[in-house]
């Protein structure tokens, strides 16, 4: 085991449901309730300073359908850690981590808008990619691969 999932597995014990390190990539998997509170962990204990991409996978008909997929980088120590974490696909949120870096505002806006899993206290959430009247969220498993959208209308 590695220096970084031993010490996130040390720090939060009842929260961290897997570790694994595959060829150099290095994966955390945790509790939903504890996403917020590790990933100020790795912000401000083990340095990661740039949160590299925050996005998500739908495994619909599996529960918990979703998984959050978290990517950070420590450019002090030139490490590199995915945090990742299943959310149930009948109440799909997750805490927003804009309070800890600004830049995963539009990361957040993107899943919102492609997968629908909201976030706690993003100070901004809405569509980013489509446009407002686009229903659905298109990179569900489940959204049909024929559904028609309304027409755009100019606003004059």
């Amino acid at each position: 085991m590695s220096y970084l999932l031993d010490t996130v597995k040390n720090k939060f014990p009842d929260a961290v449901l897997d570790t694994h390190d595959f060829r150099g990539d290095e994966t955390v998997i945790i509790q939903k309730a504890s996403l917020k509170e590790a990933a100020a962990f790795l912000k401000e204990d083990l340095g990661f300073d740039f949160l590299m991409d925050l996005t998500a996978v739908d495994y619909l008909p599996r529960e918990p359908r979703f998984e959050l997929v978290c990517h950070f980088y420590s450019s002090k120590h030139n490490y590199r850690l995915r945090l990742k974490c299943p959310i149930e696909g009948a109440d799909a949120q997750a805490p927003s981590l804009t309070p800890l870096w600004a830049g995963a505002n539009w990361f957040e806006r993107e899943v919102y808008d492609m997968f629908g899993i909201r976030f706690e206290g993003h100070p901004d959430l809405r569509r980013i990619l489509m446009f407002d009247g686009f229903e659905g969220h298109p990179l569900r498993k489940d959204y049909p691969l024929k559904k028609r959208q309304p027409r755009i209308t100019h606003r004059d």
